[in-house]
């Protein structure tokens, strides 16, 4: 049995596109509806096929809905609950899919009283965004953390569970406080390191036109692909997250000083302990098929 019949995308770029998809390669009998805040991306979306109904209001996609997820910046996530509250169904589920737990709990529950609300993180993406960066495969073998409140219904969670194992993610339950601890250094730590370390560049004028482009390796490269990201979910990921972001910034920076120590002072010893511990982690992201172990990482858009 299917855990929901008729489901909503609210905002349809990379992720929400690709929740369309993937429903309808896996759920072909589920009924979906979609609505994005920009009209260029609506008209695309009716283009694609991507929904069986665009509407043009957030309140008018979630009529009959028994699924909800909102696809939007983390700091839009109250603006457009309170746009679908007056519609929403009162046996639907609310979700979402923001990279920040905790301050997306507090803004749907203060926005949607009474709703059911069961986030979730899809930890999938590219660089690339719009709805047609979107593909069915985005979560295959991915991890989806489904982080609900403090009192959910259990059968909501499952449900919602249930929803993401169809689309192809494996299912890890954490509290979002938690979530957003392991999110601040597994991702949004390396995006910012990202952003600096392209900016830096960047700020080289006289270098970044000549040597540091015609040359990019593959550590700079990798920093540029990351920093494509989309800048206005950035921004609002490190503002809503921004304790865990600091704290693990604090971390690295003391990290990062230890290692400045061992160059100036010649101490290789240290340097090659700290590479050897790092690649073994490598080596362990690789062994749980989070990544590939070919050349320049599997990857074929260099």
């Amino acid at each position: 049995m299917l855990p929901f019949a008729r489901v909503c995308v609210i905002g349809l770029g990379l992720i929400g596109s690709s929740i369309a998809r993937g429903v309808r390669e896996s759920m072909p009998s589920v009924a979906l509806a979609g609505h994005d805040a920009d009209p260029e991306v609506r008209e695309t979306a009716r283009a694609l096929g991507l929904v069986d109904d665009v509407a043009d209001t957030a309140g008018a996609a979630v009529i009959d809905a028994d699924l909800v997820i909102l696809c939007v910046p983390v700091g839009a996530m109250g603006a457009v609950a309170a746009e679908i509250a007056a519609d929403l169904p009162a046996d639907a589920i609310v979700s979402d899919v923001g990279s920040c737990k905790a301050s997306v709990v507090e803004a749907l529950t203060a926005a949607l009283p009474g709703a059911t609300i069961v986030p979730a993180h899809p930890v999938a993406g590219t660089e690339r965004s719009g709805p047609d960066a979107g593909f069915a495969a985005l979560f295959q073998k991915r991890w989806c953390i489904v982080t609900p409140p403090e009192g959910a219904d259990p059968l909501a969670v499952e449900r919602l569970c249930e929803f993401w194992r169809r689309l192809g993610a494996d299912i890890e339950i954490m509290a979002p406080d938690h979530h957003d601890r392991v999110l601040a250094v597994t991702s949004h730590l390396p995006h910012l390191i990202a952003y600096t370390i392209v900016g830096t560049a960047s700020d080289l004028e006289e270098v970044t036109s000549s040597e540091v482009i015609k040359y990019s390796a593959g550590g700079f490269r990798d920093f540029t692909r990351i920093a494509a990201s989309d800048p206005t979910m950035w921004r609002d990921v490190f503002l809503s997250n921004r304790e865990a972001v600091l704290d693990m910034l604090q971390r690295f920076s003391e990290d990062l000083s230890e290692l400045q120590r061992a160059i100036r002072w010649g101490k290789g010893d240290a340097l090659f302990d700290s590479f050897t511990k790092t690649r073994a982690i490598r080596r362990s992201i690789i062994e749980q098929g989070q990544d590939d172990a070919r050349p320049d990482f599997g990857r074929s858009d260099h």
